[in-house]
């Protein structure tokens, strides 16, 4: 059976999606540790996958460094493997962006992407053609008309290291502040997307998947508790993503056969392929990415 690594199991999209992986095939779960790794495990287990918990704190570089030392003793001593995918699913939103990750990131783009070019870049290695990887995108990072009716800020580009950095101050950055260090990490994703693939194999495909709109779930957790009420509302309207529908949809890109070919950084939403908007392509940006990507994660092994 195949193996599947997807970090961020325990809760929301990412269960969803992991248990609509299991049974078909082994899984490596990457979360933290305790007891919701422990249960969606056991849960996979019961549904005929062999599981691997592998506990770490995706806002804390050497946890991921030691996350993926791990995965690649399980894979070379045939405890694991072979791994044919990687889902790159975790993520945050932090309210305050004044907030910093154990290595002094701000703490959106430490999660969101800073965690997962670190793990991709030490697995890479380790995965097995023809392979996938799928990291976890979103629309935010363009304004459209829904978009500004919700007041959903949209990406605000700078150099990575600047965006990497905490806002400095006494005072609350804001809402506003937080909606864009999302989008700007969501924006980080597509270009990483694009270049990573120009450093692949040819075997190994990248895309990006975007659930749809799924208000209400955990990203949000850090937001006060009026607005997670108002969001958790908004998840019931007719039309909205809810994890359930959209677990498997992820899953589905992971593994069947219908998304073979994806590469590139292919936009997928939902069940369809889309393109992107013209500024989530640009080969200046993605090649800075990629090299301040590589300062960033060098600054603290």
């Amino acid at each position: 059976m195949t193996t599947v690594l997807i970090t961020g199991p325990t809760r929301g999209l990412g269960r969803a999606a992991t248990l609509a992986l299991a049974g078909r095939a082994d899984l490596i779960l990457v979360g933290r540790s305790g007891k919701a790794l422990t249960a969606v495990a056991d849960e996979a287990r019961a549904r005929g996958s062999r599981v691997h918990e592998v506990g770490c704190d995706l806002s804390h570089l050497a946890d991921v460094r030691a996350a993926a030392s791990t995965v690649r003793d399980l894979l070379d001593s045939g405890a694991a493997g072979p791994l044919h995918a990687l889902i790159a699913n975790a993520g945050a939103m932090s309210a305050d962006t004044r907030r910093a990750s154990a290595d002094g990131y701000e703490l959106t783009f430490a999660v969101n992407y800073l965690a997962h070019a670190q793990l991709i870049g030490d697995l890479l290695g380790s995965l097995t053609a023809p392979a996938r990887i799928v990291l976890l995108g979103s629309n935010t990072y363009s304004a459209n008309f829904w978009r500004r009716l919700l007041h959903v800020p949209e990406a605000d580009w700078r150099d990575p290291v600047e965006i990497a950095r905490p806002a400095a101050g006494t005072e609350h950055p804001g809402t506003a502040a937080s909606g864009v260090a999302y989008s700007n990490a969501k924006l980080a994703i597509l270009y990483y997307a694009h270049e990573l693939q120009r450093h692949t194999g040819p075997g190994i495909g990248v895309a990006v998947f975007e659930p749809g709109w799924m208000p209400g779930t955990a990203l949000g957790r850090d937001a006060p508790p009026a607005l997670q009420a108002i969001m958790r509302g908004l998840g019931r309207l007719p039309g909205v993503s809810t994890p359930k529908r959209s677990g498997p949809a992820l899953a589905s890109v992971a593994l069947d056969e219908k998304w073979a070919g994806l590469r590139d950084g292919a936009f997928v939403l939902k069940d369809k392929v889309v393109q992107t908007q013209p500024v989530a392509h640009d080969r200046a940006r993605e090649r800075r990415l990629w090299e301040a990507t590589a300062e960033l994660l060098a600054a603290r092994s």
